[in-house]
């Protein structure tokens, strides 16, 4: 709160400013002053302004995608030149919480040359359908629009990064 005050004085202060064209030497000059100090008050707020190099600014690149509908899937899941693991879950699944950031791990690891895509059966039960899915964890591996494999349940770092690498070898 108190900083939107703050911020409200700066801006009405400098455009008060503004607005007043002096029309003597002196008030001129006094006027040039204190616009510049306002300027100078206001400068904080600049979209230019840099992070200190204390704070490093690493962009983060995420390996998998929530499928938002159905189109949605056919673009990024069925059109896909990479493969792509389908991963099937639900917010209320223990055995999902723990599957998914392992999954999300061996995609990882991959470097690009494989794709996952989430999807919550709650939310898209019509997918979950068409691909047969009856339990959940359960991931689909697709090339070039066709299920090439899939798995049912948990599996170990050790067996997700075969499976994976499997579909990309294929």
């Amino acid at each position: 709160m108190a900083h939107r005050l703050l911020i409200r004085r700066i801006w009405s202060f400098s455009a008060k400013e503004i607005r007043y064209i002096p029309t003597s030497a002196s008030a001129a000059s006094s006027f040039s002053t204190s616009l510049q100090s306002a300027t100078a008050r206001a400068s904080f707020l600049s979209p230019s302004r840099t992070l200190p190099r204390g704070l490093p600014h690493t962009s983060r690149r995420e390996v998998s995608f929530n499928v938002q509908d159905h189109e949605d899937f056919t673009e990024r899941v069925i059109n896909s030149q990479l493969p792509v693991l389908i991963d099937f879950h639900a917010q209320w699944c223990g055995p999902c919480k723990i599957l998914g950031p392992r999954l999300e791990k061996a995609v990882a690891k991959q470097k690009g040359r494989v794709a996952m895509a989430k999807v919550d059966i709650d939310d898209h039960t019509d997918l979950a359908i068409e691909y047969g899915v009856s339990a959940v964890p359960t991931v689909i591996a697709m090339r070039g629009g066709d299920v090439v494999d899939h798995f049912v349940g948990i599996k170990d770092d050790d067996e997700l990064d075969s499976f994976v690498s499997k579909i990309i070898g294929q």
